[in-house]
C-alpha cells in the first residue's frame, strides 16, 4: 500500500512526487483511511523556542503544545495504520505523549513502536536539522544514515555568540522542506510498516 502523507506544506516535495497528501487546506485531521502514513505534524508549539515565545508574546495561540490536537492525531494515526512521525529533536511532545527519548545512533523501543534521532544534514539538508522519528510497524525499522555532518547553513536567527560563528540563514521554506533523500527514507519506512 502506498503511504499517505499528513501535515505537509502546500508546495511539498511529496506532492510533487505524486503522493496522496493532506496539507492545511485538505486538513490532515480528516484522514480516516488505513494506509500507512508519514506524518509531519506542526512543530512550532512543541520546539525548544515554544516556551520562550509564549513568555515573550503570550496569547493562547502561542501556548506550548496548543496545536489543536495535530500531534496527538498524527501519533494515533501512526499507531493505528503504521508508519512514521517526524518532529524536531527535543520536541516536548515526546514527553507529553510518553514516547521514549531516542538513544544515540540506534532505534529505541517505545511502547509498541520505536524512536530514533536523525540528522537531516546526512540526507542533504543544508542545516544540521536534528530530527526525532517515531515508527510503528511489524518489525524493527531499517536503520537511517546515522552520520551527523555539520550543516553549512542555519535555521533562524544569527548566533548571538559572535559574527564569526554565523552561517547563512535558510529561508522558511528551505528550513522546513524535507530533502528528497530523507523523504525517500521515510516513504520506505512507511511502506515496510
Amino acid at each position: 500500500m502506498e503511504p499517505v502523507i499528513l501535515f505537509v506544506l502546500e508546495n511539498s516535495p511529496y506532492k510533487q512526487a505524486g503522493f496522496d497528501c493532506y496539507d492545511k487546506q485538505r486538513n490532515a485531521m480528516t484522514y480516516e483511511g488505513n494506509n500507512p502514513v508519514v506524518a509531519h505534524p506542526p512543530c512550532q508549539l512543541w520546539g525548544k523556542m515554544a516556551k520562550i515565545n509564549y513568555i515573550r508574546w503570550g496569547g493562547e495561540h502561542n501556548k506550548p503544545g496548543n496545536d489543536g490536537g495535530c500531534f496527538k492525531f498524527a501519533l494515533d494515526t501512526v499507531n493505528r495504520c503504521g508508519g512514521v512521525l517526524e518532529h524536531p529533536a527535543g520536541s516536548y511532545a515526546w514527553a507529553e505523549y510518553g514516547l521514549s527519548k531516542p538513544l544515540p545512533r540506534q532505534w529505541t523501543k517505545s511502547g509498541d513502536g520505536w524512536t530514533c534521532e536523525v540528522w537531516q544534514s546526512a540526507y542533504g539538508h543544508k542545516a544540521n536539522k536534528k530530527t526525532w522519528l517515531y515508527y510503528r510497524g511489524k518489525a524493527k525499522p531499517k536503520d537511517p544514515i546515522w552520520d551527523t555532518p555539520k550543516g553549512t547553513h542555519q535555521i533562524g536567527f544569527y548566533d548571538q555568540r559572535g559574527k564569526e560563528r554565523n552561517k547563512p540563514t535558510l529561508s522558511k521554506y528551505e528550513a522546513n522542506a524535507t530533502p528528497k533523500a530523507f523523504m525517500d527514507y521515510l516513504i520506505e519506512l512507511a511502506k515496510e510498516a
